[in-house]
């Protein structure tokens, strides 16, 4: 062991003195330095203690390493531990401190008042001068491809010079930038859309003369099995459809789920029967499950993270325009005197799968799974088209490109977490997940949501006035999706969501109030409050649950833990839309009461929560 100049080396007493020999270290000016071989202690520290004095070492190193030109270089300016740590306690003095000073400090003779100035020597360690972020993985290593120019198809460019105005860029580089990015927004909105306009098109279907001839005048829980087995194909579907979309792509993922989608709608619009309606039902639930969990997915990942809140809230919005759309086509086809009046709205379903089908052969795939699956010359050109204009050699595009490349890598290292090791690391996390989800469906939306048009006539609205009346709501309900679209990321989901459920208990309340007391004025005032109510839930509980689980999840167990929370939801929603017309017949008033319990408890969850 050789040591840098200096008149001398005092040994701390702690370790056990040998024989004194003398050396000389060559150095410009020969000083003669008296040296002592150091023994070991009677009893070596164990392997913890060991690794504390390891760290030292590294803390140390990376300070001495500073004054640099010196021959003294090597030693440590004041020479005590805990000065060089910067008035930090040396770590190792805090474990060792009770095992030796018992056995060598508290040895006869020994003074431990009296210790002498300790001075300590510190090897180099220039390669622990800076520590790395993510060690294993060097960002700026990371090669970047260079693709072959990509060809513009005729479709892209129509879009791009339809949205931008510029011919001659949309001909060398398409659809780009923000553009391209609310495009794909909107338009995988429409998976969402679908889910929105199958939960209102039954509201207003289960009211009609026709319908109720046409199934034998089907009883409340026929009504409730009807309208809420499409939960049960939703929740099957979003319990698998996060693997497979890792599998098969976001985009095929959308394009599978429209198809199967459409397939339902058709059956139930074509029905001939009740176990033809409920098959149609289950079928369509299946393609709205896999598109509710995996649009999400898909537009968390092509989403900048400074607004993928607003995006977020966009595609809520989305929802309730298919709900409030919903609403609209069963009013005006209730003036349809035939089977007609509730086959159209079923068949308008159709429509809307095949248009989002055919739209995913032209939305480009997430930049994150194709550089999950090693496709990174294509990866590069989506990252381009997002971040960069469509320049591969845009800096922030490539950056963009190292980012997302090395946490794909860093979780390979780390590998696939299991369902028993996601339980027991982030239970905390995924609690939060998925009782966001749940409780956004026990909070009672889906009780306006699938018989708006019943809980208007317990009011005293009748036939196809309380479906009118469910359509004005639906305007304010989709007007009430704006706001958070510019507020979600300056006032954060937390806020948002407490105010929400607040709000919500005293709608609820108000309504359970107004319908018990059954006063001439309760027709309005419990329109009045059911639009506050649609209002508080859809600036609230409506968007941010889905926002929250891609958010809080690490990447690591983010498929799992959303399917899992989107599950929750399905299940919840699936015991709403069974039990409701059940319970509004046995429990009438009370049934608002219930669930303005439960907005509660979603009060108590906000707070106790700390994402």
């Amino acid at each position: 062991m050789y040591f840098a100049q200096k008149p001398r080396l005092v040994v701390p007493r702690l370790l056990v003195r040998q024989p004194a020999t003398t050396g000389t270290i060559p150095s410009s000016t020969s000083v003669p330095i008296p040296l002592r071989n150091l023994g070991s202690p009677r009893h070596p520290p164990d392997d913890h203690s060991t690794s504390l004095l390891h760290e030292s070492n590294e803390k140390a190193g990376r300070r001495s390493s500073d004054s640099a030109g010196s021959d003294f270089s090597l030693w440590s300016d004041t020479g005590d531990l805990a000065e060089q740590l910067a008035d930090e306690e040396d770590p190792l003095q805090i474990k060792l401190r009770g095992s030796f000073d018992g056995e060598v400090l508290g040895a006869p003779g020994s003074n431990p008042a009296k210790r002498l100035t300790r001075h300590v020597h510190y090897l180099p360690q220039d390669h622990l001068e800076r520590k790395k972020p993510n060690p294993g993985v060097d960002k700026e290593a990371i090669r970047i491809p260079e693709p072959p120019p990509r060809k513009i198809s005729r479709t892209e460019y129509l879009l791009a010079v339809v949205m931008t105005g510029n011919r001659s860029r949309s001909a060398s580089h398409g659809l780009t930038g923000k553009p391209l990015l609310y495009f794909t927004s909107v338009f995988v909105s429409l998976g969402v859309f679908l889910f929105g306009y199958d939960q209102g098109v039954m509201s207003g279907i289960i009211t009609g003369s026709y319908f109720k001839d046409y199934f034998n005048q089907p009883t409340r829980a026929e009504i409730g099995t009807m309208v809420a087995i499409l939960e049960v194909g939703a929740l099957v579907a979003s319990l698998g459809v996060g693997r497979i979309g890792d599998m098969i792509g976001r985009r095929k993922t959308i394009l599978y789920g429209s198809a199967v989608f459409f397939v339902g709608g058709a059956l139930q619009a074509f029905s001939t029967g009740m176990p033809m309606m409920i098959l149609g039902r289950i079928i369509a639930g299946l393609g709205v499950g896999a598109l509710s969990t995996i649009v999400p997915v898909y537009q968390s990942e092509i989403s900048p993270p400074h607004n993928r809140g607003k995006l977020a809230c966009i595609e809520f919005t989305g929802n309730i325009s298919g709900y409030a759309a919903s609403v609209w086509v069963d009013y005006f086809c209730s003036f349809i005197p035939s089977d007609y009046a509730w086959r159209v709205p079923l068949a308008l379903q159709c429509f809307m799968g095949l248009l989002l089908g055919v739209g995913s052969l032209i939305i480009c795939e997430s930049p994150r799974w194709l550089l999950d699956n090693d496709h990174d010359e294509e990866g590069i050109v989506v990252i381009a088209n997002l971040y960069g204009g469509g320049d591969i050699h845009n800096d922030k595009a490539r950056q963009e490109y190292r980012e997302i490349k090395m946490n794909v890598l860093l979780q390979r290292q780390e590998g696939e977490r299991t369902y028993r090791e996601m339980f027991r690391k982030y239970y905390k996390r995924l609690f939060i997940a998925m009782s966001a989800q749940a409780l956004a469906q026990l909070n009672g939306i889906n009780v306006i949501s699938y018989y708006a048009p019943l809980v208007f006539e317990s009011a005293g609205w009748v036939g196809r006035n309380a479906i009118l009346m469910t359509g004005i709501n639906g305007i304010t309900y989709l007007l009430s999706t704006i706001p958070p679209w510019y507020l979600v990321d300056k006032w954060g989901r937390r806020f948002i969501l407490l105010s929400g459920a607040v709000a919500m208990i005293i709608s609820l309340s108000a309504i359970s109030y107004f319908i018990f007391i059954d006063v001439r004025q309760t027709p309005v005032l419990t329109v009045i409050f059911v639009m506050i109510y649609n209002a508080a839930f859809g600036a609230s509980w409506g968007p941010i649950p889905w926002l929250y689980p891609p958010e809080i999840l690490p990447l690591s167990i983010r498929a799992k833990g959303a399917s899992l929370s989107t599950a929750a939801n399905w299940l919840c929603n699936y015991i709403v839309g069974e039990m409701t017309p059940i319970l509004q017949e046995w429990i009438k008033w009370r049934l608002y009461l219930v669930h303005a319990f439960f907005c509660a408890v979603s009060f108590v969850l906000g707070k106790w929560s700390k994402f």
